[in-house]
């Protein structure tokens, strides 16, 4: 099954790039992806190579696994977002995005600067013509 898993992670366009062009030599780099990410990491991947096309599965089961995977707390989630992007890993990257986008929705611009700790650096004058300009966004 480890073989499995890691083949599925040389899925990874990024990992796949480097085993070609020789770089892989005594190991991947993989920057900015903590030991405890990857292990996500690999945990994702070789769930998803157990319901891979060709392996008997349930798709609700997975569906279920991946909304759990992703109840992490936002410093996580945000790693995991990192990784997926530079590993180009689709399948969680999408995962992950999903979980943001439903993290963010229907909230408004304040609950979101304070959930994710963004500073606002608008002037209430660039914030009120930002506002009128995208009035539709804020009904």
């Amino acid at each position: 099954m480890q073989s499995q898993t890691i083949k599925h992670m040389i899925e990874s366009q990024t990992i796949k790039h480097m085993i070609e062009d020789d770089c892989a030599g005594d190991g991947i780099p993989i920057p900015n992806v903590t030991g405890v990410i990857l292990a996500k990491v690999l945990e994702f991947c070789k769930k998803h190579q157990e319901h891979a096309p060709g392996h008997q599965s349930d798709a609700e089961e997975l569906k279920k696994w991946d909304a759990e995977f992703a109840k992490v707390g936002q410093d996580t989630l945000y790693d995991l977002l990192m990784a997926a992007n530079y590993l180009n890993i689709k399948d969680l990257l999408d995962l992950i995005c999903q979980t943001v986008a439903d993290i963010i929705k229907g909230k408004k611009p304040e609950e979101i600067r304070s959930y994710f700790k963004i500073k606002n650096d608008f002037t209430k004058e660039e914030e009120e013509e930002i506002r009128r300009e995208n009035q539709w966004a804020f009904e």
